[in-house]
């Protein structure tokens, strides 16, 4: 019957913002929306609750805030993919959001299809980090921007390899896979993963190394040492 859907805690103070997000996102097959908030305190209180597969969380949260309620979500589930959802560009933001542990940052204004793409990315394992956080990402891992502790938060495995830009490790295991020619299909088999979830991880690698296709992500990783030139 084809696997259940990815269930859904959406935190966001804006009603209609809400509301408009939550009638996209049941329209999309394999969603389903289990919970929502207006605020950090009761998305914890629901988190406890229920069982979920992703939480989609705005920042600019009244009470706690949202950069609070993320840090108490990942200290309760330390699993739960967060992807956040917020209207904020400044580069202080970003680094607190990844200070936090949240795995995607997603800007309000986004095409629908896109924040669709994110949240199955993030859902999957993969990271997710909208262009206008790219050039801030990278600059933190490289160690020019003063922002992060090596003493911070960034404990996920996604960030245990000081890449840049940063891979997870299933994405570092795809692109190795992939540089050495591998089709979609091949790679799911090896790595004994869906097909599907295998085109997310390959969209996540593509945008993080700002490339458009296969044969460029492949020179770009040899060339950053971000896999072994076999």
């Amino acid at each position: 019957m084809g696997s259940p859907p990815l269930k859904i805690l959406l935190v966001e103070d804006d009603e209609l913002f809400r509301l408009g997000l939550r009638v996209r996102l049941q329209q999309e097959a394999g969603f389903e929306v289990i919970a929502e908030a207006e605020d950090g305190e009761t998305a914890i209180e629901l988190a406890k609750r229920h069982s979920l597969d992703i939480v989609v969380l705005d920042i600019g949260l009244p009470g706690i805030g949202g950069i609070e309620a993320c840090r108490q979500l990942r200290q309760l589930s330390p699993n739960l993919p967060i992807l956040v959802l917020t209207s904020h560009t400044q580069k202080a933001l970003i680094n607190r959001i990844i200070e936090v542990g949240a795995q995607g940052y997603c800007l309000k204004g986004t095409a629908s299809e896109t924040l669709i793409l994110a949240i199955r990315s993030v859902a999957a394992g993969a990271s997710w980090w909208d262009s206008t956080a790219t050039t801030e990402i990278q600059s933190v891992f490289s160690g020019n921007a003063p922002a992060i502790s090596k003493t911070s938060s960034i404990r996920s495995e996604r960030s245990s390899n000081q890449l840049i830009p940063t891979l997870t490790q299933r994405e570092q295991e795809i692109l190795s896979l992939i540089a050495i020619g591998k089709t979609n299909q091949e790679i799911a088999e090896m790595l004994y993963i869906a097909p599907g979830t295998v085109r997310v991880h390959v969209h996540a690698i593509l945008q993080k190394l700002e490339v458009r296709d296969r044969t460029q992500a492949a020179v770009i990783a040899i060339q950053r040492k971000l896999i072994a030139e076999d």
